[in-house]
């Protein structure tokens, strides 16, 4: 069996307040640790049946950025729950919620 090993690294300024996120992967092409502003983590807790989440972004992640993140999460959950589920017509739902969201957040013309 294959171990694959994902490593976070944290720094918080003196409020706890992220300054700076980076990650790592044992299977990635790069042995580096790379910068990120922002990162969202979601874990499904089989024994309570519930979600972890740990959602960080660091003080410096510009807003209009934070925006097209949230836009692209979205997009993307639609695509792994399509894949999960094969749940067509709520994902078709999911993006049409997400056109409005960019619309909305002015990331594309109406």
């Amino acid at each position: 069996m294959k171990k694959a090993e994902i490593k976070l690294t944290i720094d918080l300024d003196d409020n706890h307040i992220p300054e700076k996120i980076t990650w790592e992967s044992t299977d990635a092409q790069t042995k580096e640790a790379l910068p990120v502003k922002s990162m969202m983590l979601a874990l499904w807790d089989n024994n309570y049946k519930n979600t972890l989440r740990i959602d960080l972004w660091t003080k410096d992640m510009p807003v209009d950025e934070m925006k097209r993140f949230f836009y692209e999460t979205l997009q993307t959950m639609g695509d792994s729950f399509l894949k999960a589920t094969g749940e067509t017509a709520i994902v078709e739902d999911l993006r049409d919620y997400c056109i409005h969201f960019a619309e909305k957040m002015k990331l594309v013309k109406e």
